[in-house]
C-alpha cells in the first residue's frame, strides 16, 4: 500500500482547517473504522513522538489535536502519560434485519440486533400524538400538507449514549383505536403491531433515503453530540405493503460517529 494514500493530491482543494483539526479528522477516522489503535491487547494510541513523525507537526500541534479527542471521549490519558483509545468502531446496523416484525415473544429487533453485535440498547419513548404532517411526510402518503397524522418520537440508546433520534408518523385510518396512540411502548415495535392489525410491510414496499446533514439545534442537543464538526445520518424511509399502502414514513436521525449503514443489494 502507497504510504501517499489519503493524502492531498496536486488539484485538490486545500483544506482549511487547522493544522491540529485536520490531524485530529485523520486520527478520528482511523478510531471510528477500528485502525487505531493498532495493538488490541494495550489500546494504546501512538506515541507523541510517533505522531510528531508521521504527521510532521509539532509536539504542540499533537497535544492539541489529541485534546481534540479527548474532548469528544474518543481517548483517555493525562500529560506525560500514553494515551489510551475508549472509543468502540462504527457500529454497522443492517436496516433489512430490523424492519420487519418480530418474533412472537421477542423485544424491538433493533434492540435485538444491537446486542447481538455486542452492545447495551435500549429505547427512550419521548412524544406520542397526533401532529400536523410535515410537507414531505405528507407526500409520501399522499395527503394535503398539515393533514393530521400520529407521530410517535423515540430516542434509541447504545452503551447508554443517546444513538438515533426517530420521528415515526401514521395515518389516523390505522392509528386511531390502536396502541399506536398510547403513550407506552410497543412490544415487539411498530412493525409488530401493524402486521398483526393486517397492515404487513411487503418483501420490497420500504424505501429509504439516507442523506449527511449538519444537525439541527434538537438534534445535537438530544444526540448529545461531541462537537460541532459531527455530522448526522437522516434516513427517510417510507414503508408501503403489498398493495401499495403506506402504512408508515420514519424520520431517524443517526449520530454520524456512531453508525454505519449497511444495504444489500
Amino acid at each position: 500500500m502507497s504510504s501517499d494514500q489519503g493524502k492531498p493530491r496536486k488539484g485538490d482543494r486545500e483544506d482549511p482547517r487547522a493544522i491540529h483539526q485536520r490531524i485530529a479528522a485523520d486520527l478520528r477516522d482511523e478510531i471510528f473504522t477500528g485502525e487505531l489503535p493498532r495493538d488490541r491487547d494495550s489500546k494504546k494510541l501512538p506515541s507523541t513522538a510517533e505522531l510528531v513523525e508521521r504527521f510532521g507537526a509539532s509536539n504542540a500541534t499533537i497535544q492539541k489535536a489529541v485534546g481534540l479527542l479527548k474532548a469528544e471521549d474518543l481517548v483517555t490519558g493525562r500529560p506525560g502519560a500514553s494515551i489510551t483509545v475508549t472509543a468502540r468502531p462504527r457500529q454497522t446496523m443492517v436496516p433489512a434485519a430490523y424492519s420487519a416484525p418480530a418474533e412472537p415473544g421477542e423485544t424491538y429487533r433493533w434492540i435485538t440486533e444491537a446486542e447481538g453485535q455486542g452492545y447495551r440498547a435500549t429505547s427512550e419513548l419521548r412524544e406520542v400524538g397526533v401532529v400536523a404532517a410535515p410537507r414531505e411526510v405528507a407526500a409520501a402518503f399522499g395527503i394535503p400538507e398539515a393533514s393530521p397524522v400520529v407521530c410517535r418520537s423515540q430516542v434509541l440508546h447504545l452503551d447508554g449514549q443517546p444513538a438515533e433520534l426517530v420521528h415515526s408518523y401514521y395515518p389516523l385510518a390505522i392509528a386511531e383505536g390502536t396502541p399506536l396512540l398510547e403513550t407506552r411502548k410497543i412490544k415487539g415495535g411498530t412493525p409488530t403491531l401493524l402486521a398483526g392489525l393486517g397492515y404487513v410491510p411487503a418483501p420490497k414496499g420500504t424505501v429509504d433515503v439516507v442523506t449527511a446533514c449538519i444537525p439541527t439545534q434538537e438534534q445535537f442537543a438530544v444526540l448529545q453530540l461531541p462537537g460541532e464538526l459531527v455530522p448526522v445520518l437522516r434516513t427517510f424511509r417510507v414503508v408501503r405493503t403489498a398493495e401499495g399502502v403506506v402504512i408508515e414514513v420514519t424520520v431517524m436521525v443517526k449520530a454520524g460517529h456512531l453508525y454505519a449503514l449497511q444495504y444489500t443489494f
